[in-house]
Order: C-alpha cells, then sequence, then structure tokens
C-alpha cells in the first residue's frame, strides 16, 4: 500500500492510514527520543516531587540564562514541525528571540521577537482564535503553522536580558515523513519603525529571493495621533515590480478585514478575532501614564496566498486624517494626515531555500515596547 505521508492535514483527509511517526520535544524530552519522556532525575521541580520520584514531573521546564542562546529542539528530517506550544511571562516577550533554521542553514529562516510571533507583540496578553495561532488564557502560546523540512530543523531562543528568564514552558510535536519536492519552507521577519519617518511608509517586507508564496501579515501599531490612523493601503510589489505593484489594498482596516474604523455605531473600535483575520487587541488610554492606543492585527493568506516566482516586497502606509473628525465636515473638505506612528510588522511566506540574508535585527533597546 502507498501509504499517506501525514501532511498537509484537515478534516478531509484526518481519517487516512500514515506510516509517519509522531513525535515531541519539551523539558520531559529534549530529544523527542521514543520511549524517553519522563525519564528525568534532575529539573526545574525536582524539590516538588521529591516525595514522588522519577516519572512525576521533575523537569516540566527550564530557565534562560542572561544574555544566552538556548536550543529548543534539534530535529534530523525529513519530517515538519506540526505544532508548538509555549509560555512565559509577559513581561518577557520582547526581549526573547525566537529563530528557526532549516537543513543546517547558517542564517535563520524565521528570526521575530517571541510575542509578535505569536500575535501579541505588546507583551500584555490578548486572546487570539485564528487557524494557524492562537493565544489563549493565560499567555499560553500555539502555533499550527506546518513548518517543513527536509535534512533538520533547529529552533533557538535568546534571552537578550543580564537577567535570567524562568520559567519557559514548551513542547514541539512533529512528525518523521517524507517531504514533496514542491513543498516549500516557512519563513518570518520582524521589522519596526518607532515613530515613522514623515512620509514614508513602513517596509513589511524586502529583499525575497526566489520562489514562493505570503501567507500572512501580523502588526502591533500604536498611535502617536490622535484621531484615526487606518487608512494607509497595503501594497505588495512581485516579480520585478517597480513604482507601482500589482496588488493594491484600500485601507489598512479593510486589509486586515474590518471597515469604518473597525468602530461600531456607539463610537468605540470592536476587537474580534476570526480563523483568517483579526483585530484581537485594543489597547486603551488610562488618562495618565499609559497615554496611546495600541493595537494587534492579523490576516492570514491560507485560502488566498499571494505567490510570486522572481521576488517580493511589502509595504504599507501610515495615514489619518488632517481634518475633523469623521462625519464632522463635508468628506470634500478631508485631507489625509501621514503619520509617524510605532509601527512593528511580522510576515510569514513559505519559500523554496536558500532564502535571502535578513535585515540585522534591532538591540533590546530598540525592540523594547516603551
Amino acid at each position: 500500500m502507498d501509504y499517506f505521508n501525514g501532511l498537509h492535514l484537515n478534516m478531509g483527509n484526518i481519517s487516512r492510514l500514515s506510516k509517519a511517526k509522531t513525535r515531541s520535544i519539551s523539558a520531559e524530552n529534549f530529544q523527542g527520543e521514543k520511549g524517553s519522556g519522563g525519564m528525568a532525575t534532575d529539573g526545574f521541580s525536582l524539590s516538588a516531587a521529591q516525595d514522588l520520584g522519577q516519572g512525576w514531573k521533575v523537569s516540566p521546564c527550564i530557565h534562560l540564562e542572561a544574555n544566552s542562546v538556548t536550543t529548543l529542539a534539534e530535529i534530523e528530517g525529513p519530517g515538519a514541525i506540526q505544532h508548538i506550544w509555549i509560555t512565559t511571562f509577559a513581561k518577557y516577550w520582547r526581549s526573547l528571540i525566537l529563530r528557526f533554521y532549516w537543513d543546517d542553514e547558517e542564517t535563520p529562516s524565521i528570526e521575530v521577537p517571541f510575542g509578535d510571533f505569536f500575535c501579541n507583540g505588546w507583551t500584555e496578553y490578548c486572546h487570539v482564535n485564528s487557524l494557524p495561532v492562537s493565544a489563549n488564557s493565560h499567555s499560553a502560546f500555539n502555533s499550527y503553522w506546518e513548518m517543513p523540512f527536509r535534512k533538520s530543523a533547529r529552533v533557538t531562543i535568546e534571552n537578550l536580558l543580564d537577567k535570567p528568564v524562568q520559567p519557559m514552558f514548551f513542547q514541539f510535536d512533529y512528525t518523521l515523513t517524507d517531504v514533496p519536492e514542491d513543498v516549500g519552507y516557512l519563513h518570518a521577519q520582524w521589522r519596526r519603525n518607532n515613530p515613522l519617518p514623515y512620509k514614508e511608509v513602513h517596509t513589511i517586507l524586502d529583499g525575497v529571493q526566489g520562489m514562493g508564496h505570503y501567507v500572512g501579515t501580523y502588526m502591533a501599531w500604536g498611535s502617536n495621533n490622535r484621531g484615526w490612523w487606518g487608512e494607509g493601503e497595503i501594497k505588495f510589489y512581485m516579480d520585478g515590480d517597480t513604482e507601482f505593484p500589482t496588488i493594491c489594498g484600500t485601507g489598512t482596516e479593510d486589509y486586515f478585514g474590518g471597515a469604518w474604523c473597525f468602530g461600531n455605531q456607539d463610537g468605540f473600535y470592536t476587537p474580534f478575532t476570526t480563523p483568517y483575520l483579526g483585530l484581537p487587541q485594543v489597547i486603551k488610554p488610562d488618562g495618565f501614564r499609559q497615554s496611546q492606543q495600541r493595537f494587534g492585527m492579523y490576516r492570514w493568506h491560507i485560502p488566498d496566498p499571494i505567490r510570486f516566482e522572481e521576488d517580493l516586497r511589502v509595504t504599507i502606509q501610515a495615514l489619518g486624517w488632517r481634518s475633523g473628525t469623521l462625519h464632522d465636515v463635508p468628506f470634500e473638505e478631508y485631507r489625509y494626515l501621514p503619520l509617524q506612528d510605532d509601527i512593528a510588522s511580522t510576515a510569514f511566506w513559505y519559500q523554496a531555500e536558500p532564502h535571502a540574508p535578513f535585515p540585522e535585527l534591532p538591540d533590546r533597546d530598540y525592540l523594547e515596547v516603551i
């Protein structure tokens, strides 16, 4: 029998039998080896398990040394990471950097601050209920992005702080199986402008070379002005586009699946989280020290990937209004206001390797939520 390889799972093929091997890496089985889970005799919870002994939750988590890089998972392929569950305290989320390396490559294909990878870029928890990413109570991050590799996968986390981070709980669920030739590798890249220079656009992604398809955007957007901030258009330049893009959106809230300033009839923002798009986070000023409005938004191109064969660049404008507020004056009297907001983005795409080098990640002070 020619068995199913166990990849690209959905409700339509979940009943198919496969000889793919299921494995899992956690602090209770660092190598993901068969029959080797829960064997620890030392670990974070040794004292708590002192009356119970081996096999009784001795090593459920780890701590990250100050200014260190820790390997969370190292896997020999072929196969695919199918699910990640991971958690630590919110105050650390912009000070930890996740990196994924496929097939023994020297530079990472994924390099993103911890919280932003899971649509929580503001170091304040928000619930996310989407198809590839979910963030659940409280601060439990899950990824269902399929992450294939042919030779190997290595996942590290860097602690940029001068002090240890603990505890860090994690689990990587993966399969060992054949990977078809037409399957690409997941990539993700983080960028920030704080503030965005006047009359410039925020670059979400640039320098991508090769064949692939763009599958998603997460944005942590901080407003530095009063009034509405989301009139700007997202643009996808592909396969030789120069001054003008092939795909041009009509507004920021339009791209993320909302309309009319994400508002309701009472004049308030309306958060939402759906399988493919959402505005899950609206952080309101408190009238004192927490002075700025902040937003978290995602848009997954899963049923509608943006395919490219040679290159890709993605940008978004930051625009508000110079005149009045919505409906205060006739529309013909409105003028756009280029904004200088705090904009951080994470781009997700699949492509064939090798990938072009990423821009150097900023230092911890520029990464910081302030």
